[in-house]
């Protein structure tokens, strides 16, 4: 890589995070990292500061940097934030979605479908989060929109977790669905309700996800509350 390498580095190792490739708990190790992206120790180090301060990373005091491993207890309180924020996100955009901002929604809705249809969980979840985003952008709230963008990428990893349980991906969409349809009737208060009980984990969803987590520490080397 050439000129500053930092910003990146940080790009690729956050998608690598976010899409499951690099999982919650495995360690980040420096020199592995620099010779296969071909760089010196310093921007790897830089990018890794970065991504901690995002909340993807965590760097461990003489032990190296991790990607994110949320306990249990971090894992309710993060996801019924995220909750909260995509439901005024939706109870915004019901009332103030413009054309362009139904067609958007829509299509992302499609292409949820088509990866239900072909039974293809990797093709849902990146559909299933630009369906969101759209939702974000629909709010003509740019702080808004901003915060959940944020908050939702440092859950990606756990939200795409959630697609290992059995019928997870046709649940989602039929949520989708109800979703959608508030939306474009201009249901702000059905669409909150809706989206808020499709981003909260509890009960047998929560104890499927922790199951799902305790695999993933298992094969990554541990569990950090």
């Amino acid at each position: 890589m050439r000129g500053d390498a930092t910003p990146r580095l940080r790009e690729a190792l956050e998608e690598e995070i976010v899409s499951g490739h690099l999982r919650p708990g495995m360690r980040l190790d420096e020199v592995g990292l620099a010779e296969r992206f071909e760089v010196s120790r310093t921007p790897i180090r830089e990018a890794l500061i970065q991504l901690a301060a995002s909340g993807l990373v965590e760097i461990r005091p003489r032990r190296g940097a991790f990607v994110k491993l949320l306990g249990p207890r971090a894992l309710i309180e993060s996801f019924e934030l995220m909750s909260e924020i995509e439901a005024a996100c939706a109870r915004l955009a019901a009332r103030r979605m413009t054309p362009e901002d139904r067609g958007a929604v829509t299509a992302a809705h499609a292409a949820c479908k088509a990866a239900v249809e072909a039974n293809d969980a990797e093709a849902y979840y990146p559909a299933n989060a630009v369906f969101h985003q759209a939702i974000y952008a629909a709010t003509g709230n740019r702080v808004l929109a901003e915060e959940a963008r944020r908050l939702q990428l440092r859950l990606q990893p756990y939200r795409r977790l959630q697609l290992r349980v059995p019928r997870r991906m046709d649940a989602s969409f039929a949520e989708h669905e109800a979703i959608l349809s508030a939306l474009l009737a201009g249901e702000g208060e059905a669409a909150a309700g809706h989206v808020r009980a499709h981003v909260l984990v509890q009960g047998e969803r929560f104890m499927s996800l922790l199951s799902a987590l305790q695999e993933e520490a298992g094969e990554a080397g541990g569990w950090s509350a």
